[in-house]
């Protein structure tokens, strides 16, 4: 979240970010929006240009708490393999971080602001594209420097890596069951190092 927001326009963001990632841009009301912050409209729109600016900004302040996280744990790892472990590592806790707020707001962004939202859909696919450019970075590394084999296509593996995770955790948030996260993390983990460790 950006440092020089306002106190009430942390306050706001902090209150509205859940119901958004629960709720959707076209499922919340301007009156749940009041409710939660105990603020008028004009007092809401007097910190953010409209609805769709305040989406925007709580789609980034839930991914801030929820993602961002991530990149940090990657970063204090020495070797991409331990990096791409350190992703699978990060999600096993996954679940239980984003289930009480809502479920994951990339996924949820990305399907429900699809059609009704592209300002709000570009968001979430920009992030998506950062991580996958992240993952397809850390292996090409790992190529380069003889810890992952040569025969391993970077990109390619990067999607299927971020498809898997992303599919574990929709499965689990749909089914109420983080056994099925937890089971593709399993996969994920046998894939980095049976399949892609030199």
């Amino acid at each position: 979240m950006k440092p020089d927001l306002s106190p009430t326009a942390r306050y706001i963001l902090e209150t509205v970010a859940p119901i958004f990632n629960r709720q959707g841009y076209v499922g919340t009301s301007l009156s749940d929006l009041t409710d939660a912050t105990k603020l008028t409209k004009g007092a809401i729109y007097g910190n953010f240009k409209n609805k769709e600016d305040l989406a925007l900004k709580a789609f980034y302040f839930n991914f801030e708490k929820s993602i961002s996280p991530l990149l940090p744990e990657m970063a204090k790892q020495a070797s991409s393999i331990e990096k791409l472990l350190a992703v699978s590592n990060y999600y096993k806790n996954y679940y239980h971080l984003v289930v009480e707020s809502g479920g994951c707001p990339l996924l949820n962004v990305s399907s429900d602001a699809k059609f009704n939202n592209p300002k709000l859909f570009e968001a979430a696919k920009k992030v998506a594209n950062s991580i996958l450019e992240a993952l397809t970075t850390v292996i090409q590394t790992g190529i380069e420097e003889s810890e992952i084999k040569q025969s391993i296509h970077a990109e390619s593996y990067s999607k299927s890596i971020f498809s898997m995770i992303q599919g574990g955790i929709f499965l689990a948030l749909t089914n109420e069951n983080e056994s099925f996260l937890t089971a593709t993390l399993e996969r994920v983990d046998a894939l980095i190092i049976d399949e892609m460790k030199r």
